[in-house]
């Protein structure tokens, strides 16, 4: 377990670059606010958008998830306990205000990186309207 990439992992990367290639910028592994031994892949702080690329083994994938057959009870424990911490952090996140965004690491990078900008140009947007609301006479 200890060899196993916990970031900068390929699907991330290749969701990353195209980020960077349509213009955005981002940071990467940023702690949780609130819950520091967690992190989150890609921020948006201005935005406050927070993207978890989740790998199929270790977050419980419902189309490639595998359950090793050695220590088989330690492993559904283990995996268990990942995908509830999922749900922990993603629920402080959104109670906090912040837009979480889920994807697998077998989605096509292309897509996630068109639905992350769809995302931003909604926040943009919305940002916008209000602050005409605040010039308004």
């Amino acid at each position: 377990m200890s060899r196993q990439n916990s970031r900068d992992t390929a699907p991330e990367v290749a969701v990353r670059r195209l980020l960077h290639a349509s213009g955005l910028r981002y940071r990467v592994n940023v702690p949780v606010p609130g819950m520091p031994r967690r992190t989150i892949d890609i921020v948006f702080g201005k935005y406050k958008i927070a993207i978890f690329m989740d790998g199929c083994f270790w977050h419980g994938c419902p189309e490639h998830a595998t359950h090793p057959k050695a220590n088989s009870e330690w492993w559904r424990k283990k995996l268990d306990r990942n995908m509830s911490r999922d749900v922990e952090t993603t629920g402080h996140l959104a109670e906090a205000g912040w837009t979480v965004l889920r994807f697998w690491e077998h989605e096509d990078p292309l897509k996630v990186a068109l639905r992350v900008q769809e995302v931003i140009a909604n926040k943009q947007a919305a940002l916008a309207g209000r602050r005409e609301k605040r010039t308004d006479p």
